[in-house]
């Protein structure tokens, strides 16, 4: 029998999705997320009991290469409208960002 590695979406998916749906939409948690500020999960991970300091180290890692990864664990079990609805607020916080961005250098 093969048996798939659990990750550390699957912890967040099984530990806070089904809450961070259930509250609705929260576009301040998205920019929280986009901007890598991780410390709510991470915390709320540790203080659970359920899982390991290297558990939550792996998870925090995961999420500074790819804070995407976490808003997708956190709505794994959402409705289309609901991705919808975070998709377009990542999106234009992306936009953002890129438009926010000065150049590297100017020319005469």
């Amino acid at each position: 029998m093969n048996a798939e590695p659990i990750t550390c979406g699957d912890y967040v998916t099984a530990t806070f999705a089904r809450d961070f749906v259930a509250e609705g939409f929260d576009h301040d948690a998205v920019e929280r997320i986009y901007s890598g500020l991780f410390d709510e999960w991470s915390h709320a991970l540790a203080q659970s009991g359920l899982f390991t300091n290297r558990t939550v180290a792996a998870a925090l890692n995961s999420w500074q290469d790819d804070p995407h990864s976490l808003l997708d664990a956190l709505l794994a079990n959402a409705d289309e409208m609901t991705l919808k609805r975070y998709d377009l607020v990542w999106e234009a916080l992306e936009r953002a960002h890129v438009g926010s961005a000065e150049p590297l250098a100017e020319y005469a």
